[in-house]
């Protein structure tokens, strides 16, 4: 029987859900927890921060605009981004703000957005110059494909590797997920590109017949955390499980991550998705987090403010409403500890600063810049 029958047929299955359960490993806790400082109010949803070598903060709010902080957390401006058809609806809008290596002679940067219709959207990115606050010579250079109907599941995070080529996550689009196994286009893949949009000479699949040449992994559900650590030379990414089976990975060119095939999460009707947790061939996460928490940003702590946290990961989460540290050793989880928990609120990104310190957007319409402190 072919995977793909044999996965159809799975799909049809509706039987009693299995129990899942992922007890977190207890961390250590700090001495001291670290000092929560609320630096800005007021934003609209605001989803991704980057940071302006001169000083203060640039970050995306969904609906298009482009938030110039001071260093104190001041808005200084608001810039409506003219993209090329962005779709702003639920899930849909302006993602990410990615500054190029050179941003501070150059002035590029990357925006990952929505592009098109209800009826037809996918993940855009664009390219454009950040100068004087205002942004110029904004241009597509790339759009995946193909578009699907609804708002929901675009991925849309960004990392750059140290050839300077560019790591694009890519949703399945909720409604679409048996396409994450289609290697013929980009839904529930991760991708990897040119600065310029084009296609890395050394992709895992270049030159393979009826394969997208873009994807750089593949089998995925919602990537909403990448980051790439300098210090070991690996690249970490997590994602939304349905109900259950979050993910944390450890990314190789070329892998196969096994969503909708294997997984450990069950469907919202409480359906099984799949009869395989695991499949061989494909990768098995490092981490899971059943119940979901729904993992948002993440960050792998190098600094110097907090040296109990060096060489942790750090996700916020949606659902769960924290902040979760987690220890590695190699290239595996021992501890976990959730921070934050106090605030009762969705945490949408995490960075860590130039300074050292750790800093957090909340979620919803009236979203905050918070920062982290030693105490």
């Amino acid at each position: 029987m072919s995977l793909n029958r044999m996965l159809f047929l799975s799909l049809m299955l509706v039987i009693a859900p299995v129990a899942l359960t992922t007890e977190p490993l207890a961390a250590d806790p700090l001495p001291t927890k670290p000092k929560v400082q609320t630096l800005t109010e007021g934003l609209e949803y605001p989803w991704s921060l980057s940071f302006l070598p001169s000083g203060g903060f640039l970050l995306t709010e969904r609906s298009g605009q482009l938030v110039t902080l001071g260093s104190d957390g001041q808005v200084l401006q608001k810039l409506d981004v003219n993209l090329p058809d962005l779709y702003a609806a639920s899930q849909g809008g302006l993602l990410e703000v990615l500054l190029a290596e050179d941003f501070a002679q150059s002035g590029r940067l990357f925006l990952s957005y929505v592009c098109g219709t209800a009826n037809a959207n996918s993940v855009c990115l664009a390219s454009g110059n950040w100068q004087d606050n205002q942004l110029t010579d904004v241009k597509q250079i790339f759009r995946a494909t193909p578009d699907r109907r609804g708002a929901a599941h675009y991925g849309g995070r960004m990392v750059l590797l140290p050839d300077q080529s560019l790591v694009l996550t890519l949703g399945d689009g909720f409604d679409y997920r048996e396409q994450a196994q289609n290697k013929t286009n980009h839904l529930g893949k991760i991708v990897r590109l040119q600065q310029n949009g084009s296609v890395p000479a050394d992709n895992p699949f270049v030159g393979q017949a009826a394969v997208a040449a873009e994807i750089f992994t593949l089998g995925h559900r919602n990537v909403q955390g990448i980051v790439y650590d300098t210090a070991t030379g690996k690249l970490w990414s997590h994602e939304h499980g349905p109900k259950g089976g979050d993910e944390l990975n450890l990314l190789q060119a070329g892998v196969n991550y096994g969503w909708p095939v294997a997984t450990t999460g069950i469907d919202y009707t409480g359906a099984r998705i799949s009869p395989f947790t695991r499949f061989t061939g494909m990768a098995e996460p490092v981490y899971q987090w059943s119940p979901s928490i729904a993992p948002a940003g993440m960050t792998l702590y190098r600094g110097e403010a907090f040296p109990q946290y060096q060489g942790n990961i750090l996700i916020t989460a949606l659902a769960g409403k924290a902040l979760h540290r987690l220890v590695l050793d190699g290239d595996k989880v021992v501890e976990e500890e959730k921070l934050l928990t106090e605030l009762d609120s969705r945490l949408r990104d995490v960075r860590t600063g130039p300074d050292g310190l750790i800093y957090i957007l909340t979620d919803g319409p009236a979203g905050k810049l918070l920062r982290l402190t030693p105490q």
